[in-house]
């Protein structure tokens, strides 16, 4: 469509200013002038035909048009001036013009709508000075961005320009909370790092998690199992034993590895029962066939086992997720979808469209009001940020600590420092091991 290019060249070889205001005038104008002539042909004869569809669409197309080249531009500040530019539009006040009328009421229709919520995400980490705070997108949920983008890019439906956009943000994003989850861990206060202060170098660095310091002990817990029960090796060893065994055994085979050394309370109680049920009247029709790394039908039970445990209609969450949490077992639900991640990678897109859906649904509550379930994405955030990827690698060092007892004696007392480093060469403070790793208790 015309629609498309003239915004691929405005955007490439116009200042941002220029490319917002032929966006106005195009879309919220509806205003021919002498640059956008084939792209208003293009536009008047969708909303003469009626064709509110693909004016929903091009709309939408044309936006990330603009967003994506922006982004590869580094000028950010244009994605919050366009999210502005659509909250100051009011397609209520309909103009005398039918066409135009028609036209507005299909803009407001879009900012109305779930397309706009999404583009809205583009903007929050650019707004430096809060500039979007009166749109409502202050929130609690804005610490799971990476997660209610990947829908954007998991959806075959959306247009190239979308998708594309909504990846590179998510992985930012997620690029960006390891980072600094590692350098929180590094520098956090304790009584290594109090003395460190004094040093010219240290420096304070702000919990990008919602635990507080519960953070630490989080991390100290997942990352205790090491050698042959480590949930990595564990994975290695689950996909080894079951390879080419029949589908019914590797339901059997799955339910163990998954209730393996997990913080379950009783294995005889309704989640592990349900659990087991489910799990075992999946794909019946398969029972006697064998699988193998790879096959398809892993990849099919792994993305229903998650349905399974997180929400089975795509709307509100399912009955063994409100089960696990009620019992005050969020780590345990953390874990468990880890080590299906961890046998079957392809299944991790759609786990994370899952947890999108189950944030947007909780959304419409106060975060004192569902804490408990605030309180598991926060684990599930840091579960997937320290293990699914595993390019900043975590350790549990041990050391004797020196403890001063107001005599020339003193005692020696076993304590440990969770220690981060970077897999990559991309930050020499973490690979070097030059940040002092955090002391915890044991």
């Amino acid at each position: 469509m015309q629609i498309f290019d003239f915004f691929l060249s405005v955007v490439r070889h116009y200042p941002p200013d220029a490319a917002r205001q032929e966006f106005r005038s195009l879309f919220f104008d509806y205003r021919a002038n002498a640059m956008n002539r084939d792209a208003f042909a293009d536009l008047q004869e969708i909303v003469q035909g009626r064709d509110r569809q693909t004016f929903l669409n091009s709309l939408k197309r044309c936006c990330y048009i603009l967003v994506n080249n922006w982004e590869t531009k580094r000028e950010s500040d244009c994605v919050v001036a366009l999210v502005e530019d659509f909250a100051e539009f009011d397609g209520r006040k309909r103009s005398v013009n039918k066409e135009r009328g028609r036209l507005q009421g299909w803009i407001q229709e879009f900012i109305d709508s779930q397309d706009y919520e999404d583009l809205r995400l583009f903007a929050i980490r650019h707004d430096h000075h809060n500039r979007l705070a009166t749109l409502g997108i202050e929130h609690w949920s804005k610490r799971y961005t990476s997660y209610l983008l990947v829908p954007q890019y998991a959806d075959s439906q959306n247009s190239p320009e979308q998708r594309q956009a909504a990846r590179q943000l998510s992985h930012e994003l997620k690029d960006k909370f390891k980072f600094e989850l590692a350098m929180y861990t590094a520098r956090s206060q304790s009584s290594v790092v109090t003395q460190a202060t004094k040093h010219p170098a240290a420096e304070v660095v702000e919990n990008p998690t919602g635990l507080g310091d519960q953070v630490l002990q989080l991390i100290k817990r997942l990352i205790v199992r090491r050698g042959q029960f480590s949930h990595t090796n564990l994975a290695h060893i689950f996909l080894k034993q079951t390879d080419g065994v029949d589908y019914e055994t590797f339901k059997d085979a799955l339910y163990n590895y998954l209730i393996f050394a997990v913080d379950a309370r009783d294995p005889e109680d309704s989640f592990h029962q349900q659990l087991y049920a489910r799990l075992r009247s999946l794909y019946p029709k398969y029972n006697d066939r064998a699988v193998s790394q790879g096959d398809a039908l892993i990849l099919r039970t792994c993305n229903r086992l998650f349905d399974l445990l997180t929400t089975e209609d795509g709307q509100q969450p399912s009955e063994l997720f409100v089960l696990l949490l009620s019992q005050g077992n969020p780590l345990m639900l953390a874990i468990m979808l880890l080590k299906v991640v961890l046998i079957c990678p392809s299944a991790r897109t759609h786990l994370e469209s899952r947890i999108a859906v189950l944030i947007r649904y909780y959304m419409q509550f106060p975060e004192a009001d569902c804490q408990w379930v605030v309180n598991f994405f926060e684990i599930f955030n840091i579960t997937f940020a320290i293990y699914a990827d595993q390019d900043v690698q975590y350790n549990l060092v041990h050391y004797d600590e020196i403890i001063p007892n107001g005599s020339d004696r003193a005692s020696k007392r076993k304590s440990y420092r969770i220690f981060s480093q970077h897999a990559s060469n991309s930050d020499r403070e973490l690979a070097d091991g030059r940040v002092d790793p955090l002391e915890i208790s044991p």
